[in-house]
């Protein structure tokens, strides 16, 4: 087992980034199924070393090989070469450090910049806080908690109209009574 942060909740300017999750083994040869949060899904194996955790315990891993398996992700890694020994990599999910990911432009963001950010309107009423973002397809949805729980839809320009990462705040123009 590799040296590797503690498994604490953490926030966007934390050096983690959790990126998907180990979900089953695949054949007999130490492969195992990958469910990816990146987009598309196979973005999440041009990351590398993974620390794959489950609950206090991690260790860190380099991936040898992986590719798209129908709509899914399948991945080897270093080490694991049969299916009893990947099979105790199920459930672990798979981190990265927040420096592997590419840079921005501007007026782009990842997710997980966006949440604990403070949300707040036009006027300066705090609405809360975000704590996670939905794909509805037609636009990313923030999840803010406040005094109630607020779905606020996150085009740029309309309704969100500043970011600043810098001072932890997103100003919408958003009815607080919605």
């Amino acid at each position: 087992m590799s040296v590797c942060l503690p498994a604490v909740v953490m926030t966007a300017r934390d050096v983690e980034v959790v990126a998907g999750r180990i979900s089953g083994v695949y054949g007999i040869k130490g492969w195992v199924k990958v469910f990816s949060y990146t987009q598309p899904r196979e973005n999440i194996l041009t990351y590398s070393p993974w620390i794959l955790r489950r609950g206090t315990g991690c260790q860190m891993l380099q991936v040898s090989e992986g590719r798209r398996q129908g709509a899914g992700v399948v991945a080897h890694l270093e080490g694991y070469h049969d299916r009893d020994a990947a099979r105790s990599l199920t459930g672990a999910e798979i981190v990265i450090n927040r420096s592997q990911l590419a840079a921005t432009g501007e007026g782009e963001y990842y997710w997980v910049d966006l949440i604990g950010l403070q949300v707040l309107t036009l006027d300066g009423k705090l609405l809360g806080t975000v704590d996670h973002l939905l794909a509805t397809g037609a636009n990313d949805v923030l999840v803010v908690q406040g005094e109630q729980e607020r779905l606020i839809p996150f085009i740029q320009g309309d309704v969100v109209t500043d970011v600043d990462l810098e001072q932890g705040l997103i100003r919408v123009d958003w009815d607080p009574s919605f």
